[in-house]
């Protein structure tokens, strides 16, 4: 079973009905009790770090997300979410993440480009993760995105991107994984991305 955060902002739905396309059995859910019992956490999100860390720490999910990460359970961010796994963010105001990959978020940097940075844009697969496994050397994802991971440790960046320089769109630091693209629009190999994780949660559960 694998649990889809409803802290209210991102599209839900569409990563739950992606989830159940790969074949997971998926409950799109804001109580702590149900996250505490899933096999594996996607954390979704579109819109601003410091909104969405509110929302989730007003509904004690972020507490929720950090106590299930520790214990070993797998955890996927996707776009917002990925950013939001980090320790913090230089977005607006600024604001703390959940901790649970060292490095903060910060502005993409594109001289000359359009910022956002929107569409589809490869990625090259830096290491071996189980996420990526079968999808080569690497692929194409939609992005959506103004600001970027910037991890502390290097051997956590699985694949980068290219915009106007480098920049970190996959993530792994033990159970705890992020997209900075959304693999629930971005058709077969973001399928099989998702694919890959529901297979992670089956393997380590």
């Amino acid at each position: 079973m694998i649990a889809v955060v409803d802290y209210g902002m991102g599209n839900r739905r569409s990563v739950e009905k992606a989830l159940e396309h790969v074949g997971a059995r998926v409950m799109r859910t804001a109580e702590h009790d149900e996250i505490r019992r899933a096999d594996g956490i996607v954390v979704p999100g579109v819109g601003a770090f410091p909104e969405a860390m509110r929302r989730l720490r007003a509904a004690g999910l972020d507490e929720a997300i950090a106590e299930q990460a520790r214990a070993g359970v797998p955890v996927l961010g996707l776009c917002l979410g990925m950013q939001l796994l980090f320790d913090g963010s230089d977005e607006h105001e600024g604001a703390e993440g959940l901790g649970l990959i060292p490095g903060r978020v910060v502005k993409l940097e594109a001289p000359g480009l359009t910022i956002p940075h929107i569409g589809w844009h490869s990625v090259t697969f830096e290491r071996p993760s189980p996420l990526t496994e079968g999808l080569g050397e690497a692929a194409a994802f939609y992005h959506v995105h103004s600001y970027v991971p910037d991890p502390d440790e290097p051997e956590h960046v699985v694949g980068r991107g290219d915009y106007g320089g480098p920049f970190v769109s996959i993530v792994e630091h033990g159970n705890v994984m992020g997209a900075q693209f959304h693999p629930e629009k971005s058709s077969r190999d973001g399928l099989a991305l998702l694919r890959n994780f529901v297979g992670l949660r089956a393997a380590v559960g």
